[in-house]
């Protein structure tokens, strides 16, 4: 038998993927271009607001947001990438990788993410997994893992013109949170920050200077960058990245259009999104540590009941609407056996927004009840004669 403690959090409660909240706020909501749109807590992955977020699109050159988190996460970027034959034919946008040629693999990893070089994220995968197809099957893999819900790659830099939607897509949802998941990578916010680079071929051959195409860097107050991408069929798209007083918000932005239009969209569509982002999100502290939360029945023991307190703080993008209408909900069981030691796991808290579960908080027994001793029992056995003689 369970009780279910129901808390209103006017002190706080919260966490992940609860219904878009935005709505709440429709009169501030951004007008948005692109076909598909999201902004997430760059901390949490929770989507904050979205726009057809969660349909199925081509995403073109974002796909290397994934293809740098599995090199980053697979190979050493002091090891050496040579060249295949497969690489070297890759289209434009290429860096004129050459059959034969070795290359460090920061280097091409640089290169790939500051200029989105297709030769170079074929290389790069080729040297991780052994093979392009190994490679992408290793990338959705990985993307249903980081949390990305429909999500497949069946290219490590984004060419989309000879695959179906079925076997290379994802939505603005999906990119966002994987970038989000990218950025908790130092590495990988270090390189997509870089203005420029120069590198060279590792026999000191070719030597090449590499700017960042992301204008975003450069414009936007906060902005840490992250990648663009364009391809006839998804046209303009960009993910983006931006952090203000500790406020890390993360952006997906596909089909912004075509043409000059389209290019400028992608921007101004992002700028929008960060804008709404920091005008209406703050960090909230939804779970403190050690908050007294309900009491527990401990059977055949001299300590009758036990309290429980939250074991985990919580931190994440609220807005003001969202921070009243958190709330605690929990199963405790009404009665246990000792022994119960202080800092025993007694129940799970469910933090909630709506009709979502944001996270699972442990609740710990905050002090001892041990079992009777034989002492106490016979004491108590004899109280209990004692008061049946009296009758």
């Amino acid at each position: 038998m369970k009780r279910i403690l129901w808390l209103l959090l006017f002190l706080c409660f919260a966490l992940a993927p609860a219904p878009v909240w935005a709505e709440t706020n429709a009169e501030n909501a951004p007008q948005i271009a692109a076909q598909g749109a999201a902004l997430v807590d760059g901390r949490t992955g929770r989507v904050l607001w979205e726009k057809d977020g969660d349909t199925p699109m081509t995403m073109a050159s974002t796909t290397k947001i994934l293809t740098a988190v599995l090199v980053l996460e697979n190979a050493d970027l002091d090891g050496t990438v040579e060249i295949s034959r497969n690489a070297a034919r890759q289209p434009e946008v290429h860096m004129d990788l050459r059959e034969g040629e070795e290359w460090k693999v920061g280097d091409l990893l640089s290169a790939m993410m500051l200029r989105s070089y297709n030769d170079a994220a074929v290389a790069l995968a080729e040297y991780t997994s052994g093979s392009v197809e190994e490679f992408c099957a290793e990338m959705t893999a990985k993307a249903a893992e980081i949390g990305a819900k429909d999500t497949v790659f069946g290219s490590p830099n984004g060419l989309d013109s000879s695959l179906p939607l079925e076997q290379h897509h994802s939505t603005a949802s999906d990119m966002a949170r994987i970038a989000a998941y990218a950025l908790e990578n130092e590495d990988f916010c270090r390189i997509v920050a870089l203005p420029e680079i120069y590198i060279a071929e590792k026999n000191g051959g070719r030597q090449i200077s590499v700017t960042n195409a992301d204008r975003f860097l450069r414009e936007y107050d906060g902005a840490m960058g992250v990648k663009t991408g364009y391809t006839n069929k998804a046209g303009h798209c960009f993910v983006g990245a931006a952090e203000r007083d500790g406020v890390r918000l993360v952006s997906a932005v596909l089909g912004s259009g075509w043409g000059d239009s389209g290019k400028e969209k992608k921007w101004t569509d992002t700028r929008k999104l960060m804008d709404y982002g920091f005008a209406q999100y703050e960090n909230y502290r939804a779970v403190e540590q050690g908050t007294a939360f309900g009491e527990v029945h401990v059977l055949d023991s001299p300590v009758e009941t036990v309290g429980t307190i939250l074991g985990e703080d919580y931190e994440a993008l609220f807005s003001k609407a969202e921070q009243e209408s958190l709330r605690l909900e929990a199963d405790l069981p009404e009665t246990m056996e000792p022994p119960v030691c202080i800092g025993d796991e007694l129940g799970t808290a469910r933090l909630m927004l709506g009709e979502e579960t944001l996270a699972e908080i442990p609740l710990l027994a905050d002090a001892d009840a041990p079992c009777f001793t034989l002492g106490q029992r016979l004491r108590r056995v004899a109280a209990g004669w004692l008061t049946w003689r009296e009758f």
